[in-house]
């Protein structure tokens, strides 16, 4: 648990916005709705509840549920639920692994409600960041029917080794071979791949970047990014050389949809890791 001491009159959501800058409003909301802020060890729903000074407020870090199950849930409603994946955990099951993924964990936080879930898009293992899932089959098929036009922006932020240049702009044509690796068509065979990135920054020979996607193909952030020689920091599979925090320097940061249903725009977003953003100070 995690607490916080209000130092002056003021509203609950403006309060937790200033005390949580790593969480979006939507993120700060779900956690009130789902129960888990308490003021002094009362819980309170209401984004407005109004503070005095000398209280304790208290936030849950984990949603309970008998399967004693953990996610960072961005946004939920009565058709899908939208997911701060963590890094290293599939979004859903391989040969290998059956157990640990993030579709079980969904499905399991959506048990005693009676809802199921399924897969609209996926992220890969080490990749963290906004995912969303349907709530049933109806919803999914709604948005995979197209969804490269559904997913209005897919913004991703991403550590690469080296100094990048300013922006590029990055077209490639990607093929599978038998065993399910991803490569780079020498002759405009396969899947089109489109990517755009801009550096926001470097230092030490890396380069902070944001990139947007108009394709979604399996490991094309990667793959493109280590095709012109800025590998992502600690992909081994595309040949970094370097790890500084631990991890795969691939962040899924936002998602920007229409919904479907009601043409309105949704947007999603899962906070910068730190570790991504304290590695540029």
């Amino acid at each position: 648990m995690e607490k916080h001491i209000v130092k002056v009159e003021e509203e609950l959501l403006p309060f937790l916005r200033k005390e949580l800058p790593h969480k979006s409003k939507n993120n700060i909301k779900t956690l009130l709705s789902k129960g888990l802020i308490l003021v002094d060890n009362q819980t309170i729903t209401k984004y407005n509840y109004p503070l005095k000074k000398g209280q304790v407020i208290t936030i849950k870090k984990t949603i309970d549920n008998h399967h004693n199950i953990s996610l960072d849930i961005i946004y939920e409603d009565n058709n899908i639920i939208v997911i701060n994946k963590p890094t290293n955990l599939l979004t859903i099951s391989t040969d290998k692994e059956k157990e640990r993924t993030l579709y079980r964990e969904v499905s399991n936080y959506l048990k005693p409600k009676k809802q199921k879930v399924f897969i609209i898009h996926r992220l890969d293992k080490d990749t963290s960041g906004v995912i969303m899932f349907a709530k049933n089959q109806t919803i999914q098929q709604k948005y995979q029917k197209d969804w490269n036009k559904t997913a209005i922006t897919r913004e991703y932020i991403a550590i690469v080794e080296g100094i990048t240049k300013k922006k590029e702009h990055l077209v490639s044509y990607l093929k599978q071979n038998r065993n399910l690796e991803v490569y780079l068509s020498q002759n405009k065979e396969g899947l089109i791949a489109i990517t755009d990135y801009e550096q926001i920054k470097h230092k030490n020979q890396y380069s902070l970047l944001k990139i947007l996607i108009s394709t979604g193909r399996r490991n094309q952030i990667r793959l493109q990014l280590k095709s012109i020689n800025h590998p992502i920091i600690g992909d081994k599979k595309y040949q970094a050389k370097t790890n500084p925090i631990n991890r795969l320097g691939l962040h899924a940061h936002l998602l920007k949809v229409k919904d479907p249903l009601t043409g309105k725009i949704l947007t999603f977003e899962a906070p910068i890791p730190d570790e991504f953003t304290k590695l540029f100070k």
